[in-house]
């Protein structure tokens, strides 16, 4: 495996009754003054807003709200909330929502303590200096971004999406309370499963030797998705499976199941590129894109494919090659999003060909993206023309 420092500063409140308990010392913990971010207005809908915003009046602390946030943030609005932060003194920023209310805020974090224009950071043109403290909320299983550094803005004008991120932006603490999650959209929550699936995918496909615990980890978070999705998607007020796949989330992408791996990430790279014009949704666009890279790249290690095959989705090996079981392997993973509800093809958008040039050379502006196999901008096209 690869050397490693690991890092993770968050502390995490799991379960029921937890914001009630500790929310107030928390946020007490970094000023008095804080930002409520929050999206459409289902933590209204649903009573949390009232949970939260009486918690924060009963200890003192002031709150002004930048509510709205798009499934896709926009710059826009993060330049909106650092507007705010900076002119009103804010002291800490509290994000209640899933990962797009949480990546707005980080943002927002980095570019509140950043002289210049945060969108040079996404951009790879500057690296944050600091950030405010923030906080978090969670209300949809999807991202983990509740537990990790990173986060994802859209520019609408350019029709860009980028990552960025930085040691700062760590949440300082987060509340996961599955009950948070019961009023999720069916859709959303197609997506968010298969957001967390990815990532154990992009972890699990690296050219990195000696990990044989790491998959291990790997493949027992994707075993428990698989097992648990299912009944998710289905029975919305089932507090085991809801907490399960919160769970299963926050694991996916903190750190802690590939330490020493350098994960792929060109599927997300690519999705990128797809939500940046379209404006889909991350979930959705990564269950279309996975399949077919996966069939792009088996040859690249047909073990792994094959071992993913045999360990999680029980393919017999019996009487077939390893490039067999690997095939079979990649089918299951395409049963099993379909079995879920998920989309299999671009067209399930209403998007066609006349982008995918674009798209394709926009992926690879940095250089060649992936890890398990290097694509270059050809490979990309490939990719997303068997996607249509």
């Amino acid at each position: 495996m690869n050397s490693f420092r690991f890092y993770n500063p968050t502390a995490l409140y799991y379960g029921k009754g937890q914001i009630e308990k500790h929310l107030a010392s928390e946020v007490k913990r970094y000023g008095t003054k804080v930002l409520l971010v929050y999206g459409g207005g289902s933590i209204k809908r649903n009573g949390l807003y009232d949970k939260v915003t009486g918690i924060l009046k009963e200890a003192g602390v002031q709150w002004l709200e930048l509510s709205g946030v798009e499934p896709n943030p926009r710059l826009t609005t993060v330049r909106r909330g650092i507007e705010t932060c900076r002119s009103e003194g804010v002291d800490l920023i509290l994000a209640v929502g899933g990962g797009s209310v949480i990546d707005c805020s980080k943002a927002i974090a980095m570019g509140t303590k950043f002289e210049g224009d945060v969108w040079d950071i996404y951009q790879r043109k500057a690296k944050a200096t600091g950030a405010l403290p923030l906080g978090t909320i969670l209300t949809l299983a999807a991202t983990g971004s509740e537990m990790n550094s990173g986060g994802v803005i859209s520019n609408w004008d350019t029709k860009e999406k980028l990552g960025g991120g930085s040691p700062y932006t760590f949440p300082q603490f987060s509340f996961c309370d599955a009950e948070n999650t019961f009023t999720v959209p069916k859709d959303q929550t197609i997506y968010g499963s298969c957001d967390m699936l990815a990532h154990c995918f992009e972890h699990y496909f690296h050219p990195t030797e000696h990990t044989s615990l790491q998959q291990r980890l790997i493949e027992g978070v994707i075993s428990t998705i698989v097992e648990t999705a299912p009944i998710a998607v289905e029975s919305p007020t089932d507090y085991t499976a809801r907490e399960t796949m919160m769970y299963c989330s926050t694991m996916a992408l903190n750190g802690m199941i590939n330490m020493g791996v350098q994960g792929d990430w060109a599927c997300h790279a690519m999705e990128h590129e797809i939500s940046a014009i379209y404006d889909i949704p991350h979930g959705g666009g990564l269950a279309i894109l996975f399949p077919h890279w996966m069939d792009y790249v088996v040859d690249e290690n047909p073990a792994r494919f094959a071992q993913l095959a045999e360990r999680v989705f029980h393919v017999d090996p019996s009487g077939k090659s390893q490039r067999e079981v690997a095939l079979e392997g990649i089918q299951k993973v395409r049963e099993f999003l379909v079995s879920i509800g998920a989309p299999t093809r671009l067209a399930d958008y209403g998007i066609g060909a006349d982008q995918l040039g674009r798209m394709a050379e926009q992926a690879v502006r940095f250089g060649p993206i992936g890890n398990f196999k290097k694509l270059g901008s050809q490979d990309v096209l490939r990719i997303l023309e068997s996607s249509l």
